[in-house]
């Protein structure tokens, strides 16, 4: 159940691990997860229910078959889009985050691809020493949620 109306939207995740990484923490901080499809590993894979424990019964999950039917979703839902690239120039830290964003993150192995980057004017970072590429994306999503319900609740 989510009690935020924050949402996180994973681009076609590649590893079960980080997913269900994800679900655990959005069961535990009370936000929806969209899973934008094709996810790189079976939905029900026993990775995914290890990280994600029992708390995967307590999230609000929804997938999309692709990018156009989330896109489809998240306009009709008139949410703004939010997403952390690592070729993004705003620290999250300086975004104004709403309520209703949904904040996107890439496939662990490529991002997104230039298609949806470009489709989305909202585009924040992790701020990094220089000569790293990028975090866990399980931590990113920490990390960014974390900053979006401190904002939206105070």
């Amino acid at each position: 159940m989510s009690i935020h109306d924050l949402r996180i939207a994973l681009f076609q995740p590649d590893i079960a691990g980080n997913t269900g990484t994800i679900l655990r923490l959005a069961a535990c901080l009370g936000l929806a997860v969209d899973i934008v499809e094709p996810a790189g590993f079976d939905i029900s894979d026993r990775n995914l229910k290890r990280a994600g424990m029992d708390y995967i019964a307590s999230v609000a999950l929804t997938r999309h078959v692709n990018w156009e039917r989330f896109e489809s979703f998240r306009q009709t839902e008139g949410r703004r889009l939010v997403l952390a690239s690592t070729k993004a120039a705003l620290p999250y830290t300086q975004f104004v985050f709403q309520a209703g964003d949904i904040l996107l993150f890439g496939r662990e192995s490529a991002g997104v691809p230039d298609h949806v980057h470009s489709a989305t004017p909202h585009r924040i970072i992790v701020p990094m020493i220089e000569g790293q590429r990028s975090l866990n994306v399980a931590m990113s999503v920490a990390m960014i949620a974390g900053e979006a319900l401190r904002q939206v609740t105070l």
